[in-house]
């Protein structure tokens, strides 16, 4: 018989499991089984988080004034309690191209090196340089070192700003990088060694994606054989930045919306958005971006994390904002 931990027996006597996450007990020792939210500790945005030898990691945006976001941060963690801050694991010192606004990066193993794709420069037009790059590294706590020498994605495509790329891998092996600003999103397939494209077979390089409703921060899941193609929509600095989502049958569509999945709670906190997924055996989370209560400066984000939920059907239940966040899991 499982032994019920004493913390939980007071959450279920004060009123059920949510509602104590949500608003937790004063003088509780909760925080000794739940991650907190935000789940580290500074001003971070868009982060996109992974397991890496034998650790969770959260790879964000260091959220501040353009011209300051010069560098990339990394956390990891064994239990989602705990996280340990790994400095500057890329700069503009090793990316001579990147000038400012590195945002969102994006990171995948592959032969045994670590690819980390982000956005620099915040470019308006093909003029301007930057767009999204790739760095690498031996090691998921860096150093990453450019590894092109030069923007993946140096131009708009379809209409779409060259920001907030998603990599994700095919069930064939296949990666696929997905991305876009300005309302529009487009999808390429990266060849075998991430310097470039390989061609659809109609000639075309990237091809678009935008379901109704998408703004930024693509996102792909592939799970029990559906393509859940996930985005953030409305504006970054307010309150209503969310969350939605759309089922394909394929990378490439048709998507239909199904509709938001995470948006904010004015009592806990607003503008939830920027997401990736995370997977640890049957459990399920979701780690975004939301802005406390009382903060009106655009850059005041902090990263979060809580439980994502599916129904019988395979549709995501609406997520629950909280303070605690998770309870403690120990990767296995």
């Amino acid at each position: 018989m499982q032994r019920i931990r004493p913390t939980i027996l007071l959450l279920l006597a004060l009123g059920g499991v949510v509602e104590a996450q949500r608003n937790p007990p004063v003088g509780s020792n909760i925080q000794n089984w739940y991650s907190g939210n935000p789940v580290i500790d500074g001003w971070y945005a868009d982060p996109e988080a992974h397991v890496f030898d034998g650790r969770y990691w959260i790879y964000p945006t260091y959220s501040a004034p353009y011209n300051q976001q010069v560098f990339l941060d990394a956390f990891s963690s064994v239990d989602l309690v705990t996280w340990t801050k790994h400095s500057r694991i890329v700069d503009t010192a090793s990316v001579k191209w990147a000038k400012r606004a590195m945002w969102a990066p994006s990171i995948v193993r592959k032969d045994d090196w670590y690819y980390l794709f982000f956005g620099a420069n915040d470019i308006q037009n093909d003029r301007e340089r930057g767009g999204i790059g790739v760095a690498r590294s031996r090691t998921p706590d860096g150093p990453f070192t450019d590894y092109l020498g030069k923007p993946l994605i140096d131009a708009f495509h379809n209409g779409a700003q060259p920001i907030d790329q998603n990599v994700f891998r095919d069930r064939d092996g296949s990666y696929y990088i997905v991305y876009g600003g300005w309302r529009h999103c487009n999808i390429a397939r990266l060849n075998a060694d991430f310097t470039g494209f390989v061609p659809f077979p109609d000639g075309s390089t990237f091809k678009e994606i935008t379901p109704n409703g998408y703004v930024e921060g693509a996102y792909m899941l592939l799970k029990d054989g559906k393509y859940y193609f996930m985005w953030s929509e409305g504006g970054w600095t307010g309150p209503n930045y969310a969350v939605a989502y759309a089922i394909g049958t394929s990378p490439f569509g048709p998507f239909e919306r199904v509709g938001k999945i995470l948006q904010q709670d004015p009592t806990i906190a607003t503008g939830a958005g920027h997401h990736s997924i995370l997977q640890s055996g049957d459990t399920w989370y979701i780690v975004y971006h939301r802005r406390p209560l009382g903060e009106t400066d655009r850059n005041h984000r902090v990263v979060s994390i809580d439980v994502l939920r599916f129904d019988a059907r395979g549709l995501i239940q609406p997520v629950v904002l909280t303070k605690t966040g998770v309870q403690r899991n120990p990767i296995r």
